[in-house]
């Protein structure tokens, strides 16, 4: 994407145009697509803030919608089916490490060390540190590396981490390994978490709020 020349920010306008300018552009961040013509983008801004003659008939913008939204469509699909078979060869490998004990939800955990502490209720808000990676290790958030534990409710998270935390005693620290359909499924989340990722969390039980 081409950049374009660089403005003044000396002015108090200036400053809130430039603030204006990266909110929008945090809108087409998030509505990407491969080709996004940023000089296109700015000539339709023009156009239309200055109430100048479209240079589009109407109709001819919304076939071409259907054209990029059909192979965004097509490549999700196609990254959904290639991140499926990966995450069923992980967790069969990971399934049957001697270590490693399944639920019958598909939850996968081990335990790294053990507390002796209560254990929380569906209700319950607790206190964890947890370091959050994709199978291949790659970390995608982390209250660990951040040095602040998070306080949630238990039913205010992932499935997976739900049934894991009603499961553990304060002090324990577990693994535990996500399928898909109890994270964050076929969708994905946003940027962040491809579709079909299964997830690997250590979590550390450090206190429950009632």
């Amino acid at each position: 994407m081409a950049l374009l020349p660089e403005v003044e920010l000396t002015t108090d306008e200036q400053k809130v145009s430039y603030g204006f300018g990266l909110q929008f552009g945090d809108q087409l961040r998030r509505n990407y697509f491969e080709g996004l013509d940023l000089q296109a983008v700015m000539a339709g801004m023009q156009h239309w803030f200055n109430e100048q003659q479209s240079l589009l008939a109407d109709g001819e913008i919304n076939p071409s919608y259907d054209v990029i939204r059909g192979r965004q469509e097509a490549a999700m699909a196609e990254l959904a089916a290639k991140q499926q078979q990966l995450a069923e060869k992980f967790l069969t490998d990971n399934a049957a490490r001697e270590e490693v004990t399944t639920t019958a939800s598909g939850l996968q955990y081990e335990v790294l060390e053990t507390g002796s502490g209560a254990s929380p209720g569906p209700q319950s808000d607790v206190v964890t540190h947890y370091h959050g990676t994709f199978i291949d290790g790659s970390v995608f958030d982390s209250s660990v590396q951040r040095g602040q534990p998070a306080e949630f409710g238990v039913h205010q998270v992932i499935p997976a981490w739900t049934e894991a935390l009603q499961l553990m005693s304060i002090g324990d620290k577990w693994r535990i390994t996500s399928p898909p359909a109890l994270a964050y499924g076929e969708q994905g989340a946003g940027d962040t978490i491809p579709p079909n990722t299964p997830l690997v969390f250590e979590i550390q039980l450090l206190e429950i709020k009632e």
